[in-house]
């Protein structure tokens, strides 16, 4: 045997690169699209595992079990959207400009994550059931009303905003007509025959979007 070919089998099997943090990553996106899909019940970890090349093992190491893994994807999908609100820096601008701006965001963020609403949808059919015992997802949650209250707050000292309103009814109200823009787009193209998931009638609904939140907050009656 040749001295090269003793060195090179004798010399250790390099090792992959170790990186949990992307593998919980890669299996949290995956899991998401796959409960977002098929439900709690219907998604499989097989499936899961097979298209992030881990195993079942694997994940069950990371998330405990199937509703372990399923909480902790809408903790991310939660997680996702209030970076994004978080990083929009409203600070700055006028309340009516915050307000338009938080506004925007929201419609293209829930146009752009069509799994974020299907499993808020689907943790709705569990009445809420995992979500409720996620202390994650209400610290999450209180910087939205947070945010919301602030902007609200100076604009109704700036005389921009009618007085009276609650920052978390205003929330629900533009989160319903975001959310219903994907939640509903599907039914409502087929039974009234317009596409409307279009390039125009997404951008005519997201402006009408912002021009209802804006007209029902403002002071000018």
């Amino acid at each position: 045997m040749s001295g090269a070919k003793l060195m090179r089998k004798d010399r250790p099997a390099p090792k992959r690169p170790q990186d949990p943090d992307g593998t919980r990553r890669d299996i949290l996106e995956t899991a998401s699209r796959e409960f977002a899909m098929n439900g709690l019940s219907g998604a499989r970890i097989d499936e899961i595992a097979a298209r992030t090349k881990s195993s079942k093992r694997m994940i069950y190491y990371y998330f405990g079990d199937k509703e372990g893994l399923y909480l902790a994807a809408l903790e991310n999908a939660y997680r996702t959207v209030r970076d994004g609100e978080a990083k929009l820096e409203t600070d700055g601008l006028s309340p009516p400009q915050a307000l338009r701006k938080l506004v925007e965001f929201t419609f293209d963020h829930h146009h752009e994550h069509e799994d974020f609403i299907r499993m808020v949808m689907i943790e709705n059919i569990h009445h809420g059931q995992y979500l409720e015992g996620s202390d994650v997802i209400r610290r999450l949650n209180v910087t939205a009303i947070d945010n919301i209250a602030s902007i609200y707050s100076r604009g109704v000292e700036s005389g921009d905003f009618r007085a009276g309103l609650d920052p978390l009814e205003l929330h629900w109200q533009i989160s319903a007509l975001c959310f219903f823009n994907v939640s509903n787009r599907a039914t409502f193209s087929k039974i009234f025959s317009r596409d409307m998931g279009s390039a125009e009638q997404q951008s005519r609904l997201r402006k009408n979007t912002v021009e209802m939140v804006l007209r029902f907050v403002s002071a000018q009656g």
